[in-house]
């Protein structure tokens, strides 16, 4: 009886201390059945085995990742493979599929390319980098090969959905860390980045508006075809969401922080406005040569925006190298460094996102997945 006793008390005592544990813990906004959602952006070793990719999920399982955008190019074989592999590790997997920048393809036909002010076509004299291949979302062209794209892809079971990128027109201003890189002062809309002039676009906003664009002095200040490029961009991506929510998955898209501070003015995107099932704007502070509190407020105007009633997933940009960060002088190079991603993570939850997603694991230091094993259980929101 005695033994009993003693066994009861010592019990007692045991679940005493637990529950004070825990009530500190809450206290302190720390929750053991509480995780932040980690999502990450990725590409696809193509020379890797099954074994590899194996290892590799099941690497970032344990580190914290639940869900992955997982760039592996147009065939659908490949995302049935990598797919089967991260679905029995236990990671959400969707496809990052660039959109509107699309190489040369036979599919594609070379007057489907978004046209400057200039008169400059993307397929030949693409904006900034030799990538820059916009498609003009005008063209039924366009959206009948991003259809069948993004539907073949679709139709593979291991695909929870679609992870849309590039969706936009080609930078019209730079993000103000990418100037100096560029060599450029980009207060203003030069004609040369900004797109799409073509007869199709020019000629459905003249008969939209009874404004001829092209003989417009300052075409840039003419707020109607302001709207009527961000609405193609729009009716594109919400056209996409009908065939991918047809085929029973869901859609989401790596957006421009905002829409309304940066989104809109840089690129043309008014997401706020697309029937996408989850948002991830990339949230690059460094390349706003701003800091983390800047998260925060992007990511506040973020949920704002569609009234809290999708998930904002907020991107973080990873400092590869972070104890040669100061010496970098591309901002590619930059990027939060481990003393910064907490507080990376604090703005983003605190103000009201449904999780992060990282650029990308594979930026990602020892120091750095130590500290989100620190702060992955913490509700942030409780503090």
């Amino acid at each position: 009886m005695k033994k009993i006793m003693s066994f009861l008390i010592v019990l007692g005592l045991l679940v005493s201390c637990n529950d004070k544990r825990q009530k500190i813990d809450i206290v302190k906004g720390t929750d053991a059945s509480y995780k932040i959602p980690v999502h990450a952006w990725m590409g696809h070793k193509k020379d890797a085995s099954d074994e590899e990719l194996q290892a590799h999920f099941k690497d970032l399982k344990e580190k914290g990742v639940d869900g992955l955008m997982y760039n592996g190019g147009h065939d659908p074989a490949t995302y049935a493979r990598a797919g089967k592999i991260a679905k029995a590790e236990g990671l959400e997997f969707n496809t990052w599929v660039p959109t509107m920048v699309q190489g040369k393809n036979k599919k594609l036909k070379p007057e489907w390319y978004a046209i400057n002010r200039n008169g400059e076509s993307a397929y030949d004299k693409p904006a900034y980098v030799s990538h820059y291949t916009f498609l003009c979302p005008s063209k039924e062209g366009t959206y009948n090969f991003l259809s069948e794209l993004y539907g073949s892809i679709a139709d593979v079971p291991e695909v929870d959905g679609i992870h849309l990128d590039y969706i936009r027109y080609p930078d019209v201003i730079l993000a103000r860390g990418l100037w100096d890189k560029y060599g450029l002062t980009m207060n203003v809309e030069h004609p040369q980045f900004d797109y799409c002039y073509c007869d199709d676009c020019t000629s459905g906003f003249k008969a939209k508006t009874g404004i001829d664009i092209k003989s417009v002095d300052d075409a840039p200040s003419v707020e109607e075809w302001k709207q009527y490029r961000y609405d193609l961009i729009t009716s594109i991506v919400n056209r996409l969401a009908d065939v991918v929510h047809a085929k029973g998955k869901k859609i989401n898209a790596a957006v421009f922080p905002g829409p309304h501070s940066v989104a809109k003015k840089l690129v043309r995107q008014e997401w706020d406005k697309w029937n996408l099932d989850a948002i991830y704007p990339m949230n690059y502070n460094d390349f706003y040569l701003e800091d983390t509190k800047w998260i925060g407020e992007v990511t506040k105007e973020a949920v704002t925006s569609v009234d809290s009633k999708k998930p904002i997933f907020s991107g973080l940009f990873i400092c590869p190298n972070p104890e040669k960060k100061a010496s970098q002088a591309d901002p590619e190079n930059h990027g939060l460094v481990p003393e910064e991603l907490e507080d990376a993570v604090r703005e983003s939850m605190v103000n009201g996102a449904a999780g992060i997603c990282l650029f990308t694991p594979g930026r990602m230091t020892d120091k750095d997945w130590e500290i989100l094993a620190e702060i992955i259980h913490n509700d942030y929101t409780k503090n």
